[in-house]
């Protein structure tokens, strides 16, 4: 199992310094015109894969990653959850999106924040092993959702033609693992587009994982602001009254604002300690990670 894990560990970090690499060559010209590559990026439409450096979750990784790292992924969801809970009291989420599902800490982690509320989930996760070992884990408890699984969210979104908003949609821990800014945002738009309340973004808290929230933070804030503008000048009163219920994007964590970050620039970057307790076992393979998440509000 240690081996395992030690592979696993490996190829997270062949991800970070491949994606670090990648980050230099986009992230300028992408930034200056957003719109610049959306539309360009057809993996996460059509193929099944994470990115395109060759990390695929077959049943040895899906093993090591129950053992070294579900908990704390759990753990870190469970600690974001409970504050959009605490900040937006009367939000009670039914249908709920989980995209780069995994094998489920996010569920287990809706389920405790919110136990009585979860009527439909749909789950993306393109690792069929992810999948087996997510549903194994559930498949004894009592009072589950209806859970459906899909490959990609193509498939998720030929599947749900009408009906396609999500009270939360949540992307934890996934983003990472797509190599470029210009196929985050095209995933990340799509995201947007199906939630209807609440958006979670979560990556590791780490410099990299910081500036992932972040750069999608702005982007999601620049694109409604941008709408709203479109819709200000349309002549068509109808047009204006909509404004008011489909425009606009707030930061609910966690910022207080919708401004720009005031850790840009700064050498300092944005993320929390989610201490959890352990077995021995799982303390012999893996550390405690630190968690940078943003929650959004549509």
């Amino acid at each position: 199992m240690k081996r395992k894990v030690a592979r696993l560990s490996e190829s997270f970090n062949n991800i970070k310094d491949t994606n670090l690499q990648l980050v230099a060559s986009t992230a300028r010209e992408i930034i200056e015109d957003p719109f610049k590559y959306v539309g360009c990026s057809k993996r996460w439409k059509i193929e099944s894969s994470y990115g395109d450096i060759g990390l695929k979750y077959r049943d040895e990784q899906t093993i090591a990653y129950v053992a070294s790292r579900m908990p704390a992924v759990f753990s870190a969801c469970h600690r974001v959850l409970t504050e959009v809970k605490r900040r937006i009291p009367e939000f009670s989420p039914k249908r709920v999106l989980d995209f780069g599902a995994g094998t489920g800490s996010g569920f287990w982690a809706m389920r405790e924040v919110w136990p009585n509320s979860l009527e439909k989930v749909n789950i993306v996760e393109p690792s069929q092993s992810m999948q087996r070992a997510g549903l194994s884990l559930i498949k004894d408890l009592k009072n589950l959702p209806i859970i459906k699984s899909y490959g990609s969210l193509q498939a998720l979104t030929q599947d749900i033609k009408t009906d396609r908003k999500h009270d939360l949609v949540i992307a934890s821990y996934v983003l990472g693992e797509i190599p470029t800014l210009k196929d985050r945002i095209t995933i990340v738009r799509q995201l947007w587009d199906l939630t209807q309340d609440v958006l979670v973004l979560m990556e590791p808290g780490t410099p990299h994982g910081a500036n992932i929230i972040s750069q999608l933070r702005s982007h999601i804030l620049w694109m409604e602001k941008r709408k709203s503008r479109k819709l200000e000048k349309t002549p068509n009163h109808a047009c204006k009254d909509l404004m008011t219920h489909r425009c606009g994007a707030h930061i609910v964590a966690p910022c207080p604002h919708d401004g720009a970050c005031p850790l840009d620039n700064t050498g300092k970057y944005c993320h929390f300690v989610q201490r959890l307790q352990r077995t021995t076992t799982q303390l012999a393979y893996k550390v405690i990670s630190q968690p940078c998440s943003s929650l959004l509000n549509g």
